[in-house]
């Protein structure tokens, strides 16, 4: 007996703690027995807890299940729920299955703070609710997500109508709150309205029959909702197709929550398509005539991955509920054996999922309150949750807590076989994924059916149409018509349209596609224009703006901008075929308009030296006399061709218009095209150009007289090498003013020319008598011709010839130039590369040259060695600031020569301060420590002969400090840049060197650590010492090296200084 009472104590110890959960089932409701029968779907109960304990989340809790049949009765699901929570202390419910019974039981939940789980058929969106039952969450596809999938198919197929035809036989609540959702749901979106509503009260054929005659006159968009099952369904499409009311204009939407589309499930366990088999009032009908109607019709299933085609976990969990059902709770043998529930219930998966989906959330619920078990508000709060359903689909429950619906919509293909056509995901907006590439593979006739046939639901709204009627009467009086138009009108147009051929022809020889048009390049871009090269003034800049350089025909061309849209007439579109034919070495070839672009180009031969106006600007050529006359010559030809041919005159010659191509020979561009220079704007600049006549009055017709007034204005700019005219640039006179003295008369620019220039007088005549006031006594261009003929006689070298003959004496002497600079560019280069060096490491130095960055670099093991002149405040107090830099240059002159003699790099100097260190940028193993040691040495030596000239009496004397550890270096700044260690060890090597004494070397214990290991030195301890910021450590003297050193090598860096 105390055996058994110490058992029963430590299995108390031991005992889980128990989680008392409340089951709601239907039991003896024939209707509802496939779809959640207690028989078919009990056993989901104990696949769930099988499920919950390998996943191990409830670890340390048991679920002892309470379950009761409330059969979908109201008032008796509330007084059972009452009863379990009283009696049987239930800290969770699952049900009921049914949305009245389910309304009651959610307040009690609420008021009780009980968790309620709900499931089957509660598919009224009221109890989704959150204000009203803040402790219910439901598993069960809402009616509400139905009715967002209806509106977004028909937002999808653009149907803005359909009839809803439904009925409550068999079951009074699932298709009224189907209908309740999507009125709801319609009103918050009008663009979709519900043409007609009907419900079928009993679902007889003769009932069906009748309602299919009233609606197909009201629609053919017709979602249907019966509650009575899949053989209603079929009911309904055989009265459809007896009413002859199927085919390619109507589209049947079969929706409902748990439909499993074209599968039918039998009580055994077997399944067939829909339209397989004749029962209950759908008799006499054969499967080819049932496929035929099925055809347009699509489900809306929101039972996934059992369309004919389950999945192996379903499967298996199919098996478990059904065996499971004789274990414990339940233990349903004799009563659930029979073959008509071998198959799982169709909400099964959903009470499994229910079941799961709560252990998750109060497995998150205890982890934050260990009391969490009967907090339904908490738990319902932890339900934000995804994982795998074992019979409804991929659970997701978003952060509002409210279900995202897995929805597929399923029809027949053209193969007539049942196929899903897309899947909606319907959370708070659808998203409407197709699985189709086109949309015809959906419809019989592949073709979408409207939503109100073109001849209206009767068919009598057809629109007249007049040829189907006089058909036979239209066509011989359409023959006559067009035999009578067709003789009389042949000939005009064939003449019409040859001629427009010819003139087309001939606009393509100008007109430039801007397609055709190529930018250049990325670096071969020139910014050399038609009108002005690369200058430096604003004013050329904007010049430039109006040109911009492309490729057209494989040559480069330059396109002139003009600010205006024009309608060309016929005369303007033969002045440009004429200027098309202008053909001579000193006129720059024209080559058409583009028309077609975003703005009016003019198109013009490009000239690779830009203007000559660039050329004189820049100075870069050496123009003797010769070089001038030719310029000025070819400038005077090509203004003779122009005043010779049907142009008369260029109108705006400016040496921006005379261009030099790569032959050094100049081409007069931008002449006279009538309709396109009168609308260009005019730069003041380009005033001082015009001949005063034009500037008094602007209205006046250009004349040959005014061409010969800039051509000397270019002249005096060649020779002068002066652009703009007139010295504007130096002037200090405003534009305006100069404008204005040119326009008062008499006001020239000047014609002082370099004494140096071969330069005959009768060429400046020339010069000054082309610029007369008076336009009569202008030579004209054929006189001008004549002169410069007469000025060059005798003379048969050409510009190019000339041109080569320069280059070659200064290619001579450039040579030897180049090898000068050269050797002085290499010579500068060595003194920046030593000067760097000395400032910083070559490594670094070498990186910041070719403009890579210097990465902060780790040193782990190095010596830091630290100075400081004894008693240097009171000794520079005797010496003038001179005499003070001197000594200290002195000084460090003789510490940098011993530290050549060593691997220690010379970090920086402040005032009397010293700092090296060893082991960097270099790594040299443990030889820093060496080095640094023996140059402490080298440089208390070298103080013992060091003296200072205007104090012979008085001796320097250094405290030094020296420590070991590690260090990180980098360049810090980019204006002087230095080379800066930091880290701990360099501030306690400050502190080594300002707690020794005068002569002595002061080393942490770290730097003895490492002279122990290298041997050959005798350090001695001084004892614990009290370090500002390090508190109390042993330090040591560093007192001699064992292997006596010479010593005389530091005399000589004495004597040299």
């Amino acid at each position: 007996m105390i055996y058994l009472l110490i058992f029963l104590v430590i299995q108390n110890i031991h005992a889980n703690q128990v989680i008392q959960v409340g089951l709601f089932f239907v039991k003896d409701v024939v209707d509802l027995q496939i779809a959640m029968g207690y028989r078919t779907t009990a056993g989901a109960v104990l696949y769930a807890k099988d499920r919950i304990t390998n996943d191990h989340i409830l670890d340390g809790y048991d679920l002892n299940f309470t379950y009761v049949f409330d059969e979908c009765v109201e008032n008796v699901a509330a007084g059972k729920a009452v009863e379990m929570i009283e009696d049987s202390n239930i800290d969770v419910i699952f049900g009921p299955t049914c949305n009245r019974g389910a309304m009651g039981v959610a307040a009690i939940a609420a008021y009780n703070n009980i968790p309620l789980y709900l499931w089957g058929l509660t598919t009224s969106n009221e109890l989704v609710d959150r204000d009203r039952f803040p402790t219910t969450m439901s598993f069960a596809m809402k009616s509400y997500r139905l009715a967002q999938s209806i509106y977004t198919i028909m937002k999808r197929f653009s149907w803005t109508e359909f009839v809803f035809v439904y009925s409550n036989d068999g079951d009074e609540e699932k298709c009224d709150s189907l209908k309740k959702d999507v009125q709801t749901y319609l009103s918050l979106n009008s663009d979709v309205t519900i043409s007609f509503l009907y419900q079928i009260q009993t679902l007889t054929m003769d009932n069906i029959r009748s309602a299919i005659k009233i609606i197909k006159e009201r629609g053919r968009i017709i979602v249907t909702c019966v509650a009575s099952g899949n053989g209603q369904k079929k009911a309904f499409m055989k009265a459809a197709y007896l009413e002859n009311a199927v085919g390619t204009e109507y589209v049947y939407i079969m929706a409902e929550t748990n439909s499993k589309g074209f599968r039918v499930d039998d009580f055994a366990g077997d399944w067939h398509y829909i339209y397989v088999g004749s029962k209950g009032i759908a008799t006499n009908w054969t499967d080819e005539e049932a496929r035929d109607a099925f055809q347009n019709v699509l489900f809306i299933v929101d039972n996934a991955g059992q369309n004919g085609e389950v999945t192996n976990q379903y499967k298996n969990f199919s098996q478990e509920t059904i065996r499971r059902i004789a274990d414990a709770p339940f233990n349903c043998t004799d009563d659930c054996q029979s073959r008509n529930f071998s198959e799982v219930s169709s909400y099964a998966g959903q009470l499994a999922d229910a079941i799961y989906g709560y252990a998750i959330a109060l497995n998150r619920s205890l982890a934050k309150d260990p009391g969490a078990i009967k907090n339904g508000t908490a738990i319902i709060s932890e339900m934000s949750m995804t994982f795998q359903g074992v019979g409804s689909g991929d659970v997701l429950i978003a952060e509002d807590l409210s279900r995202v619906g897995i929805i597929y919509l399923q029809g027949m293909n053209s193969s007539k076989l049942p196929q899903n056509f897309a899947k909606l995901v319907v959370d708070q907006e659808v998203q409407y994924i197709p699985n189709y590439d086109d949309e015809q593979e959906i419809w019989g006739d592949r073709s979408r059916p409207l939503t109100k046939p073109i001849c209206g639901f009767s068919g009598t709204e057809c629109p007249a149409n007049f040829l189907r009627d006089y058909l036979l009467y239209t066509i011989l009086v359409a023959l006559i018509i067009l035999l009578a138009i067709s003789a009389a009108c042949f000939g005009i147009i064939y003449t019409i349209y040859m001629k427009r051929e010819e003139i087309a022809k001939l606009d393509s020889m100008w007109h430039v596609n801007f397609h055709d048009l190529s930018n250049i390049p990325t670096g071969l871009n020139s910014q050399r224009s038609f009108v002005s090269g690369p200058s430096i003034n604003s004013h050329s800049r904007n010049e430039s703006s109006r040109c911009k350089i492309f490729i057209y025909k494989a040559e480069r061309v330059a396109a002139m901008r003009h600010d205006l849209h024009i309608q060309l007439n016929s005369d303007e579109r033969a002045i440009l075929r004429r200027c098309l034919s202008i053909d001579h070495e000193n006129i720059n070839k024209f080559l058409g308009l583009s028309l077609n672009s975003p703005q009016l180009f003019s198109i013009w031969r490009c000239c690779s030296r830009g203007s000559l106006s660039d050329v004189i600007e820049k100075s870069s050529v050496q123009m003797d006399s010769f070089f001038m006359f030719s310029l000025v010559r070819d400038i005077a030809y090509g203004l003779a061709y122009i005043h010779n041919s049907f142009l008369n005159h260029h109108g705006f010659l400016t040496s921006k218009c005379c261009l030099i191509d790569d032959r050094w020979q100049v081409k007069i561009s931008d002449y006279a095209i009538p309709f396109l220079k009168f609308h260009d704007k005019i730069e003041p600049k380009n005033l001082l150009w015009v001949a005063p006549e034009f500037l008094r009055n602007p209205i006046n017709q250009k004349t040959k007289e005014g061409d010969i007034y800039s051509f000397g204005i270019i002249s005096s700019e060649v020779y002068t090498k002066t652009t703009p005219p007139f010295d504007f640039e130096n002037n200090k006179g405003r534009l305006d003013e100069l404008i204005f003295k040119i326009k008062k008369g008499g006001f020239r620019p000047s014609l002082e020319v370099d004494a140096s220039l071969e330069l005959r007088p009768t060429m400046l005549s020339l010069v000054k008598d082309c610029w007369a006031e008076k336009p009569s006594e202008r030579p004209n261009i054929d006189q001008i011709k004549s002169t410069l003929r007469s000025i060059n006689e005798n003379k048969k070298e050409n510009l190019m010839d000339h041109v080569f003959n320069m280059l070659e004496t200064y290619a001579s002497t450039l040579e030897d130039e180049v090898s000068e600079r050269t050797k002085e560019l290499v010579e500068e280069k060595k003194k920046s590369d030593i000067l760097l060096y000395r400032m910083l490491p070559k490594q670094v130095a070498d990186k910041l040259k070719i403009g890579q960055s210097v990465e902060p670099e780790t040193f782990e093991q190095v010596t830091i060695f630290f100075s400081d002149v004894v008693k240097f405040t009171n000794l520079a107090a005797r010496c003038t600031p001179f005499q003070v830099v001197t000594l200290l240059n002195e000084l460090y002159t003789v510490f940098d020569g011993i530290i050549e003699q060593h691997d220690v790099y010379k970090v920086e100097t402040i005032g009397d301060g010293y700092l090296c260190a060893s082991g960097l940028p270099h790594r040299n193993g443990d030889a820093h420590i060496i080095h640094i040691a023996r140059m402490a040495f080298g440089f208390l030596d070298a103080l013992q002969i060091f003296g200072i000239p205007h104090l012979p009496d008085e001796r320097i004397n250094l405290r030094i400090g020296i420590h070991c550890g590690s260090v990180v270096t980098g360049v810090v700044g980019l204006t002087m840049p230095r080379y800066c260690l930091f880290g701990d060890t360099v501030n306690t090597a400050s502190r080594m060197e300002s707690n020794g004494k005068a002569g002595q070397i002061h080393i942490s214990s770290e730097a003895n650590r490492m002279l122990e290991i290298v041997g050959g030195f005798e350090t001695e301890s001084r004892g614990e010492v009290i370090i500002k910021g390090k508190g109390v450590l042993e330090t040591f003297w560093l007192k001699r090296e064992n292997s006596e050193a010479p010593k005389g090598i530091y005399k000589s860096y004495i004597n040299d200084v």
